[in-house]
């Protein structure tokens, strides 16, 4: 049962601003298909619900060729499957929102919402931090950016401090950019059991320049196994390599067992899925 509340819905993001620093025990709502399910089991009872699902101001997707793309907070994941710019520049990011729940969910949830709810288990983060996104966060006092492999402290934490998400900045990928995700589930809807995304970046000559291998639901927040980056920059194409960089992953990252699977099971499917992303990546850099 949910509890009585305030409801608090601006029309612009500058009085979204002003409501939110003017309440403190306030709640941000951006579609609330997470928020409603704990507020529902009585783990948080605010006594202000602040609506910023249709701040116009916060609802947009731009590229250029130098910046890169950005996303506002109140994009739905929908918007981001359907982006043309998105398919032909970030492809994995139309993969990594292709699995993410239902239709349903992807029509009304938003990528603000996501990434500020902080469950380990969410698809964007991984994906976001292979390809070395930053966010955008602010209040009535200022924004600041931060780097997203940064933003999330715990399990359903965040550095933000009474500030709303505003924006996901994604650079532009450099030239023989590839990237991959998958993740394991047992229902094609259902979040994650455990996930890899990796990023490979190579020079002329088809040796690794740079990489990221990013591990979700395989701790308290998503994984940034940077062990992988030592092994592979400077190295050329090698499958003996992507089985030690599974190996790295599978001891690196920090499962915790419950009734879909054993901390053993999940370590061995991350050692897995990294050997495989590292692999698709690769191959999608050569072209």
């Amino acid at each position: 049962m949910i509890n009585d509340f305030n409801y608090l819905k601006p029309g612009t993001l500058k009085e979204a601003l002003a409501m939110y620093a003017e309440h403190e025990d306030c709640k941000v709502i951006c579609g609330g298909q997470s928020l409603l399910i704990v507020m529902r089991q009585g783990m948080i009872s605010p006594e202000y619900l602040l609506d910023i699902k249709h701040v116009k101001d916060l609802g947009y997707i731009k590229f250029d060729a130098k910046d890169g793309l950005r996303i506002g907070a109140t994009t739905t994941h929908r918007a981001i499957e359907k982006s043309d710019v998105i398919k032909k520049i970030y492809p994995v990011m139309i993969s990594m929102e292709n699995k993410l729940a239902s239709i349903q969910v992807r029509n009304w949830g938003t990528i603000g919402g996501n990434l500020a709810h902080a469950d380990p288990a969410g698809d964007p983060g991984a994906v976001l931090i292979a390809l070395k996104a930053n966010i955008k966060i602010g209040n009535a006092k200022g924004e600041r950016t931060v780097a997203l492999e940064d933003f999330f402290v715990d399990y359903f934490e965040t550095v933000m401090d009474h500030e709303l998400v505003l924006e996901v900045h994604v650079p532009a990928p450099e030239p023989k950019t590839g990237a991959a995700y998958q993740k394991f589930n047992l229902l094609e809807s259902d979040m994650g059991i455990v996930a890899t995304a990796a990023s490979v970046t190579l020079n002329d000559n088809g040796i690794c320049k740079d990489v990221r291998v990013v591990l979700g639901n395989a701790g308290s927040t998503p994984i940034r196994v940077k062990r992988i980056e030592e092994l592979l920059i400077g190295k050329a194409y090698d499958e003996n390599l992507f089985a030690e960089a599974g190996k790295i992953a599978s001891e690196d990252c920090e499962p915790v067992a419950d009734i879909h699977g054993s901390e053993e099971h999940r370590r061995h499917i991350l050692g897995v899925l990294t050997k495989r992303m590292l692999k698709q990546a690769w191959e999608e850099a050569r072209g």
